[in-house]
């Protein structure tokens, strides 16, 4: 196996050019901290783009910013955060979810289109992701996109390559839309609410005109597990809503909110942001130890139900709630979920509710033989199939990450 590390996009067109002659396939990686994420690569050689870094332009009065796909996202963070910017769609490492120490990279975030809590309110990635350079399966050069907020500019593929996991195109350069960094945050805390009732106070919660930025619930279990002392000591369940803003309004707003659903414990500034940063990382409210890790996508009013099906199927299982139940993180022990990760259960109760389910942990074989990514129907496999054999006829780019075969 070669592992090729290019410094320009030249040279990765060669590369991907060289590969598809040969029918070789390539693993592409920047950071590596998202290799554990979908189906393990088997790939005759790695394309490391970790040296295709750095930001090419920020226009902070635009709120554009222009940088390469191997950027840590954390010099991206500080070069926002100098100028009361940031990205919207707050990205989380995962690095303790997969058990890793490499750099999370802007690249990887945009090709996974990975969002926090804040998606609920703001959007995903894909949403920000103005434009880009890439190189296709066939060591081909294109651009799409734009690099101002208004552009017409024909078929949106800045959204089709968010969420590809490089199998489509590998990335050169990426162009988002920022935002305004919030002058502070405020995050109420109620406690000992039941599942069920959790779930409808967020629903409430985001459909006020309070401009609620983030909601989630912790089981017992889950609070217990936070680092946050007004959260794990001991008082039960307890259910989050976070309000950003300017101080004044944040101070209303939390009145407002607290007349609607009592008075409840707050967070400042300095605590809330800790605690919905260990909201997206999502690994330290889970079990620790050996243990196989979904997440589920349900209709959000039917998340408890859902999560309430599952432990009765599997005693071990454990959740806890985020994006006012559209997300479930689940874990499951790795025994009792057996050889398929428990995709037989989990996926069973998910057809009750719609949605659709994604194996985040399990051991490197059981990726290999369990669908990571929510089967697709027929029609849309066939769909996917041919989108794939469009940008990459030679199937070079990282093949099988998000299904077998393909």
């Amino acid at each position: 196996m070669t592992e090729f590390r290019p410094s320009d996009e030249k040279q990765i067109a060669e590369i991907v050019a060289d590969a598809a002659a040969r029918r070789q396939s390539l693993e592409i990686v920047a950071g590596g901290s998202k290799r554990g994420f979908g189906r393990p690569v088997k790939a005759e050689h790695v394309l490391d783009v970790s040296r295709i870094a750095g930001v090419v332009n920020y226009e902070a009065a635009e709120l554009v910013l222009t940088a390469r796909p191997g950027t840590p996202l954390a010099a991206i963070q500080a070069e926002l955060a100098a100028k009361g910017q940031m990205l919207a769609f707050e990205p989380p490492g995962w690095r303790r979810l997969f058990e890793t120490n490499a750099e999370p990279t802007l690249g990887g975030v945009l090709a996974c289109n990975i969002g926090g809590p804040r998606r609920v309110r703001a959007g995903a990635p894909r949403d920000f992701f103005l434009g880009f350079s890439a190189v296709n399966g066939r060591g081909e050069i294109w651009k799409g996109g734009g690099k101002v907020v208004k552009n017409v500019t024909g078929f949106d593929v800045s959204k089709l390559l968010a969420g590809s996991f490089g199998t489509l195109s590998v990335l050169t350069e990426i162009t988002l839309k920022v935002m305004p960094r919030p002058e502070t945050e405020c995050t109420i805390l109620l406690h000992a609410l039941a599942d069920e009732v959790a779930v409808a106070t967020m629903a409430k919660a985001l459909n006020t005109p309070f401009e609620v930025s983030g909601v989630a619930h912790l089981p017992p279990t889950a609070a217990r597990r936070s680092a946050a002392p007004a959260i794990a000591q001991g008082l039960g369940a307890v259910t989050a809503l976070r309000i950003e803003g300017p101080g004044p309004s944040v101070a209303f707003r939390a009145e407002a909110l607290e007349s609607l659903f009592g008075r409840g414990e707050r967070l400042d500034p300095a605590a809330s942001a800790p605690f919905w940063e260990e909201v997206g990382e999502a690994r330290s409210l889970l079990p620790q130890g050996a243990c196989v890790v979904w997440r589920l996508c349900p209709t959000p009013s039917e998340a408890s139900s859902v999560a309430s099906a599952l432990h009765a199927r599997l005693p071990s299982a454990e959740a806890f709630f985020d994006w006012g139940g559209g997300l479930v993180w689940l874990s499951l022990d790795s025994e009792e979920a057996g050889a398929d990760a428990g995709a037989a259960v989990v996926r069973g109760a998910m057809k009750s509710c719609g949605g659709h389910a994604t194996l985040m942990v399990a051991p490197a074989a059981t990726r290999e033989r369990v669908a990571v990514f929510e089967p697709a129907p027929g029609p849309l496999a066939a769909l996917r199939a041919r989108v794939k054999a469009g940008f990459d006829p030679s199937g070079v780019l990282n093949p099988g990450r998000m299904q077998e075969g393909v």
